[in-house]
């Protein structure tokens, strides 16, 4: 489908935070019915598959507040002002995991929930060094683990990773696995 079914008539700012808003937008369809949308914008972000030569990855578990939980997920970061995605990648791998790559295949895109704007950038990593964590303020309490690329498999698909994003990248990776 191409273009929007109906017209925008009108955009309200209901609460904006950093690079984060939050606004509604009063639409039109074809037939003169009207509604509401929500619209969540925020910026970008790029998540990464390490893939070691031993065929093993490496994931992050850090507390997410508005979750209340410890979640693991491949590490990822969000696209600064300015910042490619894949550069992105290659400063988040290092600040998260302590990891360095010589190699980097895209893995395309995903999106997230049908109210958000956010686009993922997914990439796998290969060619793996370790190099000296640089880990954000918030990110202290993170928790890296390697572990082999079935077995993060197997927790993306028993439902033990939660992160849709880090979910789709799991199993877009599995292509060059195999």
């Amino acid at each position: 489908m191409t273009g929007s079914p109906f017209k925008v008539l009108d955009s309200r700012e209901l609460c904006h935070h950093l690079r984060y808003e939050l606004r509604t937008d009063e639409v039109e369809w074809p037939d003169g019915t009207r509604g509401t949308y929500a619209v969540f914008r925020q910026p970008e972000a790029a998540l990464i598959v390490p893939l070691s030569e031993r065929e093993t990855t490496f994931l992050v578990q850090q507390w997410r507040h508005s979750w209340e939980v410890g979640a693991w997920e491949v590490p990822a970061g969000t696209v600064e002002v300015g910042e490619e995605p894949l550069e992105t990648a290659r400063r988040e791998l290092v600040e998260e995991a302590g990891l360095a790559a010589t190699r980097w295949e895209e893995l395309g895109t995903a999106r997230a929930t049908a109210v958000s704007t956010t686009r993922f950038h997914l990439y796998l990593a290969r060619g793996l060094t370790e190099v000296p964590r640089r880990p954000e303020v918030y990110e202290q309490d993170m928790v890296v683990r390697e572990l082999p690329f079935e077995e993060a498999l197997a927790l993306a698909a028993d439902g033990t990773i939660q992160h849709a994003a880090s979910v789709t990248a799991l199993f877009r990776a599995e292509r060059f696995v195999r």
